[in-house]
């Protein structure tokens, strides 16, 4: 099942989809290894409500953690461990190593919108390039591809970030968009400038790459405008297809159980969203960079949490806005025992 970023995981089909249902199934009866045991429980997930997105953004970061930071051995040996003192003891020490890989990685995004702002003053024209290159001298090797997926869903482009290797080298890490194979992108600046890219490799929507220090400018220039010529600028804008709007007798916890219940869902297999206008009833922030809303489906009374995540601070909270356009997915908030419906919104205009 994925354990990482959408641009890394394998597709869902017919066969592994069966493969990860049953595994889940297992996995819910608490037949598992003690080490995945052990990081669903400092992960604060409950085994019996197990689903797949829990694997990809609880488990797989932790393990993942390792590796971008220390030594991917300490995810091997929790996996590995057959004593569950020791797997949470390594649980543990993982779920550490993944708070310092949240803190690295929020700097290092402030940086990135930061230089994408100034990039923004800089230009003529408010529009940004069809590709953003990043680079700053003290960012982490282990990071860079998680900043360059954060900045690519928030600007729906291609981006590389690059961090220093040597006072020579630099590497990068790319994630693209829908439409636009980065591995083809990356070959085709390397064949039009020799000499620019040392090495390269990846897929459709990640790859990896190493340049001299002395020649981000110069991949910048080559990077953005042979974007430019193999793509369509509207795949740029960044749509969301929807499933369409729910009616008010949907917007309940048994629909969203039975949407869960429907998955797996993943790569290939996406799960379903819905778009409605709702009226905004109360909104605030929690852990600093997430909305959290009342809403209210237009024309009705009745109220729904709903929450955003990473959203724009400079745009919210806006207490003037009482009504946007959202795209959602339906989930199911669990705490302290008690389980309702909750929204999870993937994007919003104000209305």
């Amino acid at each position: 099942v994925a354990l990482g970023t959408v641009a890394d995981v394998v597709a869902l089909d017919q066969t592994n989809r069966i493969l990860v249902a049953k595994g889940l199934q297992r996995m819910r009866q608490g037949k598992m290894r003690p080490g995945i045991a052990a990081l669903l429980k400092v992960a604060g997930r409950q085994a019996s409500q197990l689903v797949a997105s829990d694997l990809g953004f609880a488990v797989g970061p932790r393990l993942n953690a390792a590796g971008r930071l220390e030594d991917m051995s300490l995810g091997i040996n929790c996996l590995l461990s057959t004593n569950e003192n020791d797997a949470l003891k390594a649980a543990k020490v993982l779920d550490e190593l993944n708070k310092e890989r949240r803190a690295i990685e929020d700097d290092m995004k402030t940086q990135a919108l930061a230089s994408i702002k100034q990039l923004q003053e800089r230009l003529s024209h408010s529009r940004l390039p069809y590709a953003l290159t990043l680079y700053e001298q003290d960012w982490h090797q282990g990071v860079i591809g998680i900043v360059a997926g954060r900045i690519k869903e928030q600007f729906h482009r291609p981006v590389v970030a690059f961090a220093k290797v040597s006072d020579t080298e630099i590497k990068g890490s790319a994630r693209s968009i829908p439409g636009c194979h980065i591995r083809d992108v990356l070959d085709r600046v390397a064949t039009e400038n020799p000499g620019l890219i040392t090495k390269f490799g990846g897929h459709a929507m990640a790859a990896g790459l190493s340049i001299e220090a002395s020649r981000v400018e110069d991949f910048r220039r080559a990077f953005d405008s042979t974007v430019k010529a193999m793509i369509d600028e509207s795949l740029l804008a960044g749509e969301l297809l929807s499933d369409g709007p729910l009616t008010q007798e949907e917007f309940t916890y048994d629909i969203a159980k039975l949407v869960r219940e429907a998955g797996p869902w993943g790569q290939a297999f996406p799960e379903p969203v819905f778009d409605n206008i709702f009226m905004i009833r109360d909104q605030r922030l929690v852990g600093e960079k997430h909305l959290k809303l009342i809403l209210s489906p237009e024309g009705s009374q009745k109220t729904i949490e709903a929450i955003c995540f990473f959203v724009d601070l400079s745009e919210w909270p806006d207490n003037r806005t009482r009504k946007i356009h959202a795209a959602y997915q339906l989930d199911i908030n669990e705490f302290r025992g008690n389980v309702k419906l909750q929204l999870l919104i993937r994007q919003m205009e104000k209305v």
